[in-house]
């Protein structure tokens, strides 16, 4: 049962609210007095403070901030007929959990009270499987043992039942998914989930090499291939005989590279650089790409024939957006490891926080949580993560509530660009290709917007 505190000097309206919410199951504590409501508070545990804004001796917003002063983990519901959307806002931004407009039904109250109480059962539900370690000592030690691939929900379990069947073949993987979202740790658990497991695993990011470098680290080369070939050098290939060869980024592989790689799968064996022997291995192959391989294809840019050699068995790996339910979870997992790491000791997330977090749509998928988790532990003040410490762009990112069309449609183009250049690492003209619009379109956007560096 939840703890409620309503705060509202109208004494109809008051008692009117506690009445709608009897059918819940809280406990209501009323009061008339904000002053006096706030002591009492400090001497008592509440899950969720509804409070008028405007108020005789202190209003709504002083409210707001003594509550969330006080206890962070508390909710906060803003109820103003006074104002305007600008204000909710402001309250928001300030730590309310929602406002409500005056007049409102007893349906519309109920129904807003209600969802932040499956809200608070929710936390309560996270809380516990934080505290019991579920993740790490259960699911990770018993049937899924998957190594740093973190996560309870139904899109992560069906990967891992996905791993453990396509881990026993030998059959070529192709992983598709955001940048971020820990391909490569998939590629790991399928090999150390495999008969191979005792042999290496060997990775190579194909898009961070130029194509002459990266034709010798596959391959190897002769001495005297090339100027600089002062020994001879085994490439990747022969380093993961026996064992598994993982390509990262496959859809960046330059055209001629992609016509010895297709020859390596069909045959087994290749020479190195500059050299005459024919060299046979055994390698199990696992790709990976954020990109559409089919649409590459369809295009030109890769070669049909090794997209079907690659693609025998795909796997998606979902972004983190989908999987919001995971990120307490991750979030834990993240802490405990940088806090023995940089010796800070014990590092917890608080309520305002974790909702930051859960509600952000990070478009950098887990590798973006961890380096936000990181930045916010050197900032927190005694060992405790609050909405404050985390980055403008996770702790503020909401759409509008004004009803100007034009505002909102300004905020989803915003957060749509800052997803493609993202996507694009950064490059314009291949952010403008994803987004279907010119580059000098882009440039004027970005502009526009602040996003210009």
């Amino acid at each position: 049962m939840h703890q409620l505190m309503i705060i509202e000097d109208n004494e109809t309206l008051r008692e009117g609210m506690a009445h709608v919410l009897k059918k819940l199951p809280v406990k209501i504590r009323s009061f008339d007095d904000p002053v006096k409501a706030c002591e009492w508070f400090e001497q008592n545990h509440v899950d969720l403070v509804i409070t008028d804004y405007r108020m005789p001796g202190m209003d709504g917003m002083q409210v707001l901030e003594k509550i969330k002063s006080a206890s962070p983990e508390t909710l906060v519901l803003l109820i103003t007929a006074y104002g305007t959307i600008d204000l909710a806002v402001d309250a928001m931004k300030r730590g309310a959990s929602d406002f409500i407009t005056k007049p409102f039904s007893n349906q519309e109250f109920s129904a807003q009270v209600e969802k932040l109480c499956q809200q608070l059962d929710r936390y309560k539900e996270m809380n516990r499987l934080l505290e019991e370690n579920v993740y790490l000592r259960q699911e990770l030690e018993g049937e899924f043992n998957f190594g740093e691939i973190i996560g309870q929900t139904e899109a992560i379990k069906s990967l891992f039942r996905t791993i453990t069947k396509v881990a026993r073949t030998d059959s070529s993987v192709l992983i598709y998914g955001e940048s971020g979202t820990g391909k490569e740790l998939v590629a790991r658990a399928i090999h150390k989930s495999s008969p191979r497991q005792d042999k290496p695993f060997i990775r190579v990011n194909c898009g961070a090499l130029a194509e002459g470098v990266l034709e010798s680290e596959l391959f190897g080369h002769e001495k005297g291939a090339f100027t600089g070939a002062i020994k001879q050098r085994k490439g990747r290939f022969e380093l993961a005989n026996d064992g598994t060869l993982f390509l990262d980024e496959i859809g960046e592989l330059p055209s001629g590279l992609q016509v010895k790689l297709l020859r390596v799968l069909q045959e087994q064996d290749f020479e190195r650089v500059g050299g005459e022997e024919t060299i046979r291995v055994n390698v199990r192959m696992i790709t990976a790409t954020h990109r559409d391989l089919e649409k590459l294809v369809r295009e030109g840019g890769f070669r049909e024939d090794l997209y079907y050699r690659l693609h025998i068995i795909p796997i998606h790996v979902p972004p983190l957006r989908e999987r919001s339910d995971d990120i307490p979870l991750l979030s834990h997992y993240f802490l405990e490891r940088m806090s023995k790491r940089l010796g800070l000791g014990e590092i917890s997330l608080s309520r305002d926080a974790l909702q930051r977090l859960q509600s952000y749509t990070w478009p950098g998928n887990v590798r973006e949580l961890e380096n936000v988790l990181e930045r916010a532990c050197v900032l927190a003040e005694n060992n405790v993560i609050h909405a404050d410490d985390l980055p403008i762009s996770v702790k503020d990112q909401r759409i509008p509530a004004s009803q100007n069309l034009n505002d909102i449609l300004a905020f989803v183009e915003k957060q749509t660009i800052e997803k493609a250049m993202h996507k694009a690492h950064g490059v314009k003209t291949r952010a403008a290709r994803l987004l279907g619009i010119k580059t000098s379109a882009l440039y004027y956007k970005l502009e526009k917007y602040g996003m210009i560096e």
